[in-house]
């Protein structure tokens, strides 16, 4: 079971990243999964009560953060749903420092992209969709991309990280 605990948030993370890469979309149902699959393995993680409210309140600040910002049109919903589900499962401690990573990833992210954008796309590359997208200008950035790396960096500071090892 803790081999399972190790692998679904890192799943869920490249996942995530992939899919808003290459569909500019984050699936309801990866933060939905991402929310259940916290609950059901909340027992084999060690947190008592308090720290797993603790982890809550981070969810759901994050939650209506993203939202706020889903609402100013800063971010897309997809966006806002990942960034919470992942708060969840980092929980209040790692909070700021996910932030931070994200942000730095995002800003890294964002600056190649408008570089992408300026260069001429070969024909080859215009024929993928995805790529065509990514490359067009009027496009947003699939933030997702970011958010799913830095929460794969913050995992291996993570309580789940520790329970699994302690179990394994």
């Amino acid at each position: 079971m803790s081999y399972l605990v190790l692998a679904i948030f890192p799943l869920a993370m490249i996942f995530g990243a992939i899919w808003d890469l290459t569909t500019m979309t984050i699936p309801n149902m990866l933060t939905a999964a991402l929310a259940v699959a916290f609950l059901l393995f909340l027992p084999l993680s060690g947190l008592g009560w308090q720290d797993a409210a603790l982890h809550a309140a981070a969810g759901g600040l994050m939650l209506v953060i993203g939202m706020a910002m889903f609402g100013f049109g800063w971010i897309g919903g997809g966006d806002a749903k990942f960034v919470a589900a992942i708060a969840l499962w980092l929980g209040w401690s790692e909070l700021l420092g996910y932030l931070l990573v994200a942000s730095i990833l995002g800003g890294a992210l964002t600056v190649f992209l408008l570089w992408f954008r300026t260069m001429p796309l070969p024909e080859v590359l215009v024929r993928r969709e995805w790529i065509a997208r990514l490359h067009d200008r009027k496009a947003g950035i699939p933030y997702g991309v970011a958010l799913g790396l830095g929460g794969l960096w913050m995992f291996q500071h993570s309580v789940w990280l520790e329970a699994a090892a302690h179990a394994a």
